[in-house]
């Protein structure tokens, strides 16, 4: 059985093609205004060798996934509201399943990575932007009842902050994202983090993000994924500090932070589990 999964980021967008759970194709591209175009000239490239039968896709931003919508799009024009996946029924001849990147990288990353046999869950994506999700027993996906659950990226860290995208002050996402760290210090995460009295600046705000879901959710280990996860030790290791001194004191709740063991295919493995799993 061949699947499809996409992976639709802040900078990028990536495509695989799995034959049961094996990767066998993979590219990425820049993520920019010809997006529908090169998605589907890659579907059309690939069905000359593939007959697929599912595919899952992981969209780096809000989505109602009853509807199976784009809420909100920061970083495609035009694809607010949008449906996705009946813009690509007619390519594929059946109905993809979409979720929100965090969620699908979640499930990748507990099925197929760092999250094996840890339950509750908690994974976040830290890039260009941020996100998380949530998974209880069962493998299942906490989406909250309105598909909005997870949403980390905008609590409120620092009071007195800039003011995020969302029109609030000093969100998590304001503070700690790929897209915000190089804006206001003028160079790239991957190179920022390698300082390490930046690193110990950074993780403070990045600590109090993750307190919150480590007070309120006490999850068996928090696996990040994204690019600025790359950074290995240079980031753990302080951050695992600073959640020590954060964490309230009668507190015993795990402080169990590690990167994504899937790396940048977190949310393909997701897709394709979300795929596997809404078709049976």
């Amino acid at each position: 059985m061949s699947l499809l999964a996409i992976d639709i980021g802040g900078t990028k967008f990536s495509m695989a093609v799995f034959e049961g759970e094996q990767m066998v194709e993979r590219e990425s591209h820049a993520t920019d205004k010809s997006i529908l175009d090169r998605i589907a000239l890659i579907i059309h490239q690939w069905k000359a060798r593939y007959r697929f039968e599912r595919c899952g896709i992981g969209f780096g931003g809000p989505v109602d996934f009853e509807r199976q919508r784009i809420i909100l799009s920061t970083h495609v024009s035009g694809w607010n509201d949008f449906d996705l996946p009946g813009h690509l029924t007619p390519l594929l001849g059946f109905v993809p399943v979409m979720d929100n990147d965090a969620n699908a990288g979640a499930l990748g990353e507990v099925l197929y990575g760092a999250g094996r046999e840890y339950r509750p869950l908690f994974y976040m994506t830290l890039s260009t932007g941020i996100g998380s999700g949530i998974i209880t027993g069962g493998d299942n996906i906490y989406r909250g009842a309105d598909s909005y659950a997870g949403e980390i990226g905008h609590l409120t860290v620092r009071p007195d902050g800039p003011e995020c995208l969302c029109g609030s002050n000093g969100c998590l996402e304001r503070m700690c994202c790929g897209l915000w760290l190089e804006r206001d210090h003028g160079r790239p995460a991957g190179e920022l983090l390698r300082d390490p009295a930046f690193v110990e600046h950074y993780v403070v705000d990045l600590a109090r993000g993750l307190k919150a879901a480590i007070m309120l959710l006490n999850p068996a280990r928090i696996v990040i994924g994204g690019g600025i996860a790359k950074a290995g030790d240079r980031l753990f290791v302080p951050l695992r500090a600073e959640l020590q001194r954060q964490i309230t004191a009668w507190s015993r709740a795990r402080i169990d932070v590690v990167p994504a063991a899937l790396g940048d295919d977190s949310v393909l493995y997701g897709a394709m589990a979300l795929a596997m799993r809404v078709a049976q």
